[in-house]
Order: C-alpha cells, then sequence, then structure tokens
C-alpha cells in the first residue's frame, strides 16, 4: 500500500469510528434564561475503567450514563456551573419506569450530577429530568430521548 493510500485508509477508518461513537452518545442542553442545563447520555463501557472505579460506576454494555450539569449565566454573558439538585426517571418504550438516582460530582469549578440506568440493546429510553439550581426557586424540566446501542 503505498503512502498515500495508507494515509487515505487510516483517514477513512478514523472517520467510521468517530461516526460510530458520535451515533453512540448523546448532548443537548435547554436554555431557561439565566440557566442552562446540559446533559450527555453514553454507555458506560465508553469510561475507562479507572474512571469508572473512582466514581464508583459500574462498567457494563447493559448500563448507561446520564450526566446533567447545571449552567448560570455570568454577567460577561459567560457559563459557569453552579450546584443545586436533579431528579428524575426513564421510562422504556413499553412505558415502564425507573427513578435515576442522581450523585453530585465536583471536579474544581465542575459540577455535575450523573446517573446509571439500565438498558437493552437498541431500546428507545425517554428522559424527563428537573434540576433545580441552588438560591433558584424554580425548576428547570428537561425531556429527551436517546437509543444505545450494546458495543
Amino acid at each position: 500500500m503505498t503512502k498515500t493510500i495508507r494515509n487515505h485508509y487510516f483517514a477513512l477508518v478514523s472517520l467510521a469510528c468517530l461516526a460510530f461513537f458520535a451515533t453512540q452518545s448523546h448532548a443537548g442542553s435547554k436554555d431557561f434564561g439565566e440557566f442552562q442545563v446540559h446533559w450527555s447520555v453514553f454507555p458506560s463501557t465508553f469510561l475507562a475503567p479507572e474512571v469508572a472505579r473512582e466514581n464508583n460506576l459500574n462498567r457494563s454494555k447493559s448500563i448507561g450514563i446520564v450526566n446533567i450539569s447545571i449552567m448560570q449565566e455570568t454577567e460577561t454573558g459567560g457559563l459557569e456551573p453552579v450546584s443545586g439538585q436533579v431528579e428524575g426517571k426513564v421510562l422504556n418504550d413499553v412505558q415502564q419506569v425507573k427513578f435515576l438516582g442522581f450523585r453530585r460530582i465536583q471536579e474544581g469549578n465542575a459540577v455535575y450530577f450523573i446517573a446509571e440506568y439500565q438498558y437493552s440493546n437498541a431500546e428507545l429510553m425517554t428522559f424527563q429530568i428537573t434540576a433545580r439550581p441552588t438560591g433558584s426557586s424554580g425548576d428547570l424540566p428537561i425531556r429527551f430521548a436517546h437509543t444505545l446501542f450494546n458495543d
């Protein structure tokens, strides 16, 4: 294989891997004026074993992770993480409800809330989550759906 063909081959393989991982994870956000809620969902197998161990998380082909962060707009127009509470549930495609046990994690200035949930391969999961920023009287409800596939 010539060097040029090899470079194109590796670029193509890298792109295919990136596309695969992009379909496995899901991220989004919702704006509530002063606050934003950001979320991501991914298979627990995406975590390095040492990261899972350090955060007391299970790595399994049937366990997903949902990650929530509450951001507040600063005076300069930027965003900074804020603490609070997060609770919610996840519904599978036959509307079975599983309540999510969120844990608060702080690393430096970053604050986020994570929960594990079980899923079956290619199962559509609908998340209904409420975030409550510290010092705010209002709830920030979000709803989104995502399907994970066993790797």
